[in-house]
């Protein structure tokens, strides 16, 4: 049994990373059993899950929908917030009960609510009938930690720098589109975020092995791929041969047709990127750039490393360079001591940014993170307030932006069925707008031209041309 230290997450030396390139193993197939794989928190989850999912697959697990034919259950964790962790636990309720009819379930805990110290010591105090634990570090150590399981709670969170595993498979969600890590980590420890203590230092990987990576989804008919790290903009900085914006360039010489990339620190976000996104037409004009808060008192607490000023001056030089960008953000709300003049700085940034759109959060205290301790005196009711209104303003842009697309044609990837309208498809711009498609014929997997016919908040509607 290995359990996570956060003061050992914490550490950051000079040790160069090191790279492991993992062979194929034969393993002993299980037969007739199913899987449950759950996935909270954001896109790198959702990728690991793509992993898992290779993983248990390979062993012979058959994925299930239904949580009670599961033979298997694995919840795959977020700890960005508290609400996060709410839903986890209440989740393992549900799996605490149907153990009790099920007696051979197993019930598998990753991600990072596992690489938390205080999440491991209840489970391992509290939660008895959770069997495997297992983090961000050692996913490629699933099947063995399946196989030698015996009946007894095994816990295995590694609290390290980490390393870059290669030769990684994964069954993809999609044959469409596809995510590919280029980094993990990160080193920015913004005093509210737990990310840098769940998914240890930030590391590049090499990239001749994203290239390859990428000129395979190439070759299997992809048609965009999503570059993913905590911070992307940071990528080579720990390899001193290349930058994101040389990389990005590399990738868009596949000609792939399209190509994101998630997220951006605006510490990091330099003018060479721009020119690199802005030169070609296969990088797509979209942009998240979180701005957390846009009082200068407030982004000084939160150790983001620039001003209120700065980030205007990056946002407009992109909005210049780049043609017909769109830009969203994320927003804290009601950060420890949040004054109302802090308040109305943030406002007064979206109003001048006019995002395309935002994720708002109220700040939630991570354990072990330097905000955790800072002192708060607002009241919950006027952080719920303060939310309220910057939504109302956030919504106000986001409809605004979307009207300028009323009778213009646009081209849309179309990824599916829409879950809302089953005769309709769905997709999205090259500026990332989610569209809901009428179409007499199959276009999935197409890139089509559209005439918009609708605007709304949140999407669009239009028709094939």
């Amino acid at each position: 049994m290995k359990l996570p230290n956060l003061k050992e997450a914490r550490n950051r030396t000079s040790q160069n990373v090191e790279y492991v390139y993992l062979k194929p193993q034969n393993k002993i197939k299980v037969s007739n059993k199913k899987y449950f794989l759950k996935t909270y928190g954001c896109q790198m989850n959702v990728h690991d899950s793509e992993e898992i999912s290779y993983r248990l697959e390979n062993l012979g697990y058959e994925a299930c929908s239904n949580l009670e034919d599961a033979d298997l259950v694995i919840l795959n964790t977020c700890a960005i917030r508290e609400n996060a962790h709410d839903k986890v636990f209440g989740f393992l309720g549900r799996c605490k009960h149907l153990k009790k009819i099920k007696k051979d379930l197993i019930v598998c805990l990753c991600g990072c609510m596992a690489q938390e110290e205080s999440v491991a010591l209840e489970l391992k105090e509290k939660y008895p009938y959770v069997d495997i634990v297992f983090g961000t570090h050692n996913i490629h150590e699933l099947e063995e930690m399946l196989e030698s399981y015996e009946g007894k709670q095994d816990i295995e969170v590694y609290s390290y720098e980490g390393k870059v595993y290669e030769n990684i498979a994964y069954k993809r969600d999609s044959s469409i589109k596809a995510w590919v890590n280029i980094m993990y980590g990160c080193d920015k420890f913004c005093t509210y975020c737990i990310v840098p203590y769940t998914r240890g230092k930030q590391r590049s990987r090499k990239a001749a092995d994203i290239l390859k990576e990428v000129n395979d989804l190439v070759a299997a008919g992809y048609q965009e791929v999503t570059l993913l790290g905590q911070n992307v903009n940071a990528y080579g900085k720990d390899l001193e041969e290349i930058s994101f914006a040389r990389l990005l360039e590399k990738v868009a010489q596949t000609n792939i047709a399209r190509i994101r990339f998630v997220t951006s620190h605006p510490w990091d976000f330099s003018d060479e990127m721009i020119d690199v996104i802005a030169k070609y037409d296969n990088i797509m004009p979209y942009i998240h750039l979180p701005l957390q808060s846009g009082s200068d008192n407030v982004l000084k607490r939160m150790n983001r490393r620039y001003t209120k000023k700065e980030y205007l001056e990056l946002f407009n030089k992109i909005k210049k360079k780049i043609k017909n960008v769109a830009i969203t953000t994320d927003i804290i709300v009601g950060f420890p001591n949040e004054s109302d003049e802090d308040f109305a700085d943030t406002l007064d940034i979206v109003r001048k940014c006019e995002f395309d759109g935002a994720f708002t959060f109220i700040y939630s205290p991570r354990e072990g993170t330097p905000a955790a301790l800072m002192a708060d005196d607002i009241s919950l009711r006027v952080k719920e307030e303060r939310l309220q209104e910057l939504n109302n303003l956030v919504n106000l842009y986001s409809l605004k932006n979307n009207q300028k697309y009323l009778n213009q044609e646009v081209k849309v990837l179309v990824e599916g069925i829409s879950e809302k309208d089953e005769t309709k498809y769905f997709g999205y711009t090259e500026n990332m707008k989610l569209v809901n498609i009428t179409s007499s014929q199959n276009i999935i997997g197409e890139i089509v031209n559209v005439k918009i016919t609708e605007a709304k908040s949140f999407s669009l509607d239009g028709e094939v041309l």
